[in-house]
């Protein structure tokens, strides 16, 4: 498994201003969508595609195309809705599913309350969308699902995570997992704290793109 934590300047600038308390929703959804969209030019970089020639005004060019079957997009419910727009902005032609996880605030455990996904997913890259990767459980799980409908690739995009998320990922899906598994996140932080959130973190993710329910 692959962890890429982004190094470049807007991506710092971004974050940080997630992280501050006095950032309002609006201005938080924003910062989030534009962030994606940085993250997934690291992401889609090992993307599959087909060679392609294409007559331009003056003569034939060589160039790519994005390989068939075409991508799959996962946003993680709530919170990795909040990140699909910056997505799609780069990889608009992909296909999207869904996958609601909640996490049992004793155990700090998930469990799946809905999922959307194609049976077969042979050949196609996948890319998840959760903004924390805390614990790790949700991402496991979802890796898992994709993993067994026959993904070619795994990558997940988190604005942040934590040592304990990367370190029960990367058990589960080590250096010879017969299949590409990477992780783009805009920060690594400390640790967990006592409540399996990420230290210092920005708060619930959800909460701070949609508002307390």
């Amino acid at each position: 498994m692959q962890t890429l934590v982004a190094d470049h300047p807007l991506i710092a600038h971004k974050l940080t201003a997630l992280r501050d308390i006095g950032t309002e929703t609006p201005v938080f959804r924003r910062l989030t969508d534009e962030l994606v969209t940085l993250l997934a030019y690291e992401a889609t970089r090992d993307i599959r595609v087909e060679h392609v020639t294409v007559q331009t005004p003056l003569a034939p060019a060589d160039g790519v195309t994005l390989a068939r079957p075409r991508p799959l997009v996962i946003p993680v419910l709530r919170a990795g809705i909040g990140m699909l727009d910056g997505m799609a902005r780069l990889l608009p032609k992909a296909d999207v599913g869904f996958v609601g996880l909640a996490r049992d605030e004793q155990t700090l455990l998930p469990s799946t309350y809905a999922t959307r996904l194609p049976a077969d997913l042979t050949g196609r890259d996948a890319f998840v969308l959760d903004p924390m990767l805390a614990t790790g459980g949700t991402l496991a799980s979802v890796f898992s699902m994709l993993a067994e409908r026959g993904a070619a690739s795994l990558t997940a995009i988190c604005l942040l995570a934590a040592p304990e998320g990367i370190a029960k990922v990367h058990a589960a899906f080590g250096d010879d997992y017969p299949i590409p598994v990477k992780v783009v996140t805009a920060g690594l932080d400390e640790r967990l704290n006592e409540r399996g959130y990420i230290m210092p973190g920005l708060g619930d993710a959800g909460d701070r793109l949609f508002g307390e329910i």
